[in-house]
């Protein structure tokens, strides 16, 4: 099994590994024969080291990527939210709370004059609105929230760059 640790969760993973990774941030779709030839090894190898990859945790899954925008949600905001409480049973609340809200399309916990940072993804400032008054600050513990309306995603998600930067 490749070796991971904290410090450095591409350890132990080769330049044909990192291939594999890199072009199926790109392509999940391709076939064993067609990713073989991507990377430069024969199919034999380049299916255990997926299998490898797969098995060891470090490619967790294959989905669809879908257009947010063609689905009319571009509205995009992030939410700087502070709790009342910040003990471990708040904290589970809260995070078990915030996962049940569709629109939030992320959260983190930050270390800053904030606990949490939250990307919300709505139709309209009117939905953004309803999400915020309806949802977010009913959560567990919520003190309080600033909101900030992306103008332009600039880098949006993909994986594209990490694995050979890495």
């Amino acid at each position: 099994m490749t070796e991971i640790n904290e410090t450095n969760s591409l350890a132990g993973l080769d330049g044909f590994d990192r291939k594999i990774l890199s072009v199926l941030a790109e392509e999940g779709r391709l076939s064993i024969a067609d990713l073989a030839r991507r990377i430069g090894l024969s199919k034999s190898p380049t299916q255990a080291r997926l299998r490898r990859l797969e098995a060891d945790g470090v490619i967790t899954g294959y989905r669809a990527l879908i257009d947010p925008i063609r689905l009319g949600l571009d509205h995009v905001v992030f939410v700087e939210l502070r709790l009342s409480d910040t003990r471990e049973a708040a904290l589970s609340a809260f995070n078990a709370a915030v996962s049940r809200i569709g629109e939030i399309e992320e959260a983190h916990m930050i270390a800053s004059h904030f606990d949490y940072l939250l990307k919300v993804r709505t139709r309209s400032i009117s939905a953004y609105r309803a999400v915020l008054a309806e949802k977010i600050s009913t959560l567990p513990h919520v003190a309080s929230t600033s909101t900030y309306v992306a103008m332009q995603a600039v880098k949006d998600p993909g994986a594209q760059g990490w694995v050979d930067s890495a």
